[in-house]
């Protein structure tokens, strides 16, 4: 048998070198290899490294972890519909990842969005219910250790650490799906059971354990994810453990005990097995009994709202949705905010829909680019209104003029569909205008190239005159000679759009800021008079930030 450190690891586990795993590092560079051969596994390897990278980075902006988000279009919105699920209920929507991110932070939307890549990326038609199992299991224990977390940074630990004790066993359903049901054959053989991790020994060559620590090595996951996905071995401590770290990984075990009874055991049997459960690791959770088994319940009802957003939906007889079941007796003493009136309004199991975007009113209704589909006008109304109105939330108290230009700019750039938008400010000392951020592939690099001189002694170039005259402009061809003609040498250089748009912000008579935005394909910048008259009001609410900020 390993020894037992005091911190729950075994010393053959604890001792993993840069190489994955102590004496598997050939059985794991060969699987990383059949994964990387997968076309899934490169994007989703990159999409969680610079996640991961950007929220953990104190150089990185709002802003740069937004224009990251928003690269994906899916992620995007699973994102802002999780944000505004009932999970992180607030008295005003919100319809910008700019704002998503100053308010849930860094880490809560890291969590999220790794969730998300995961789910995302790991999509397969002929395994999808096994992976919708397995993603669910891992959401429950998540949500179960965050209800067990002291502190809103404790309890965001401990989601993403519990969760991802599961890397491995998620990985391996999908990219080796075959292996994975002789895995759960061979654990679930009535006349010779073996346990789970002899079962991947015998067919991976390493346990599920491994594989997933293996990996998070290779995206670069903080240590604390990397040490909750090896789970501490022996008998819970009696006394809650006065270190975070050994504390957070029995949070992520006990979690992950209690999802993976609420999977599998027979329904009759869940009850007290939680029971059992509640007993064994309360005092490690510094918790009576009772207490961490309605913690159980509460997870359910939180489960079924993130399910709800993420549009994850189960057959109502499958072993999945024994995780969205509902209990029947409602919790006595619920542990966090959670209501009695969100219990009761948590969806059905068999029932799972995504969360609907609020209806607009008629006067905020605008319709897209004739050439859309129904539903891409619709997309583009609510994103325009959303943000309107999230603009305005912000406005009515204390702001940052910067979180107001990025909710701004971030509007702007998902309802029309842009290559690349940038906000210019003027500076007074120079009497030039100058990108100051943006959005957009690569626009981090050339941001700052934007340059508009507004007093020149020169014939000044397109963009000054545009400010010069107060004028909205759309350019549809920048081909036309007389274009091209003032059109500066930076811009033909690092910019060089087939069309664009220019929004000038002027304030007594004169030019504070400018709004630019393009398209990477001609003709296809094209607005009508509503969609001009709703970028207008992003437009102005930019001006009155920079008014109430004087």
């Amino acid at each position: 048998m390993d020894a037992v450190n005091p911190d729950g690891f075994s010393d053959s586990v604890a001792t993993v070198n840069s190489d994955g795993v102590q004496g598997h590092s050939s059985t794991l560079e060969f699987l990383l290899r059949r994964m990387r051969n997968k076309s899934d596994f490169p994007a989703l390897s990159d999409s969680i490294t610079r996640i991961q990278s950007l929220a953990t980075s104190d150089k990185e902006s709002i802003n740069s972890v937004t224009n990251e988000i928003l690269k994906d279009v899916a992620l995007t919105n699973k994102l802002l519909r999780l944000v505004n699920s009932a999970h992180y209920a607030r008295s005003d929507s919100v319809g910008t990842v700019s704002r998503a991110v100053s308010l849930v932070g860094f880490n809560g939307i890291r969590n999220l969005t790794l969730s998300l890549a995961l789910l995302e990326h790991m999509q397969d038609k002929g395994n999808a219910q096994l992976l919708k199992e397995e993603f669910l299991r891992a959401l429950m224990a998540g949500t179960i250790a965050a209800e067990l977390g002291s502190s809103q940074l404790e309890s965001e630990e401990a989601f993403i650490g519990a969760m991802f004790q599961n890397l491995g066993r998620m990985l391996a359903q999908f990219y080796f799906p075959e292996e994975a049901t002789t895995i759960r054959q061979l654990v679930g053989d009535a006349s010779h059971p073996v346990s789970e991790e002899s079962a991947a020994l015998r067919v991976l060559g390493l346990t599920y354990e491994q594989l997933g620590l293996g990996v998070s090595k290779a995206w670069g996951l903080p240590d604390s994810i990397q040490q909750c996905i090896v789970r501490p071995t022996g008998t819970p401590p009696t006394v809650a453990s006065p270190d975070p770290k050994s504390h957070l990984r029995w949070s992520a075990k006990a979690a992950n005990d209690m999802a993976d009874a609420m999977l599998h055991a027979d329904p009759e049997e869940v009850d007290r097995q939680l029971a059992t459960l509640s007993k064994s690791y309360a005092k490690s959770m510094a918790m009576a009994p009772e207490q961490l088994k309605a913690v159980t319940t509460l997870a359910r009802v939180k489960l079924n709202e993130l399910a709800d957003a993420m549009e994850i939906r189960v057959p109502i007889h499958s072993p999945a949705a024994r995780l969205l079941k509902l209990a029947t007796v409602a919790v006595q003493q619920p542990v966090g905010d959670a209501s009695q009136s969100a219990v009761a309004s948590a969806v059905d199991s068999s029932a799972l829909h995504a969360t609907p975007v609020s209806a607009l009113s008629p006067e905020d209704t605008v319709r897209n680019q004739v050439s859309h589909a129904t539903a891409g006008t619709d997309l583009s109304t609510q994103t325009l209104a959303g943000g309107i109105q999230d603009i305005t939330n912000v406005m009515v108290e204390d702001f940052k003029l910067g979180d107001v230009l990025r909710m701004i700019l971030e509007t702007m750039f998902r309802a029309l569909g842009f290559h690349r938008i940038v906000f210019c400010m003027r500076d007074p000392k120079t009497n030039l205008l100058t990108g100051r951020f943006g959005l957009g592939p690569g626009v981090e690099k050339i941001v700052k190239n934007f340059c508009v001189p507004l007093n020149s002694d020169d014939i000044p170039d397109l963009f000054a005159t545009i400010c010069g005259k107060a004028a909205d402009t759309l350019i549809s061809d920048t081909s036309d000679p007389r274009i091209v003609a003032r059109l500066p040498s930076w811009y033909l250089r690092d910019f060089n759009a087939p069309g664009f748009m220019i929004l000038p912000l002027i304030i007594k008579g004169q030019t504070v800021g400018m709004i630019y935005a393009d398209m990477l394909v001609k003709g296809e910048l094209t607005i009508d008079e509503k969609q001009l008259s709703m970028l207008r009001t992003l437009r102005n609410q930019a001006i009155m930030a920079f008014k109430q900020s004087s």
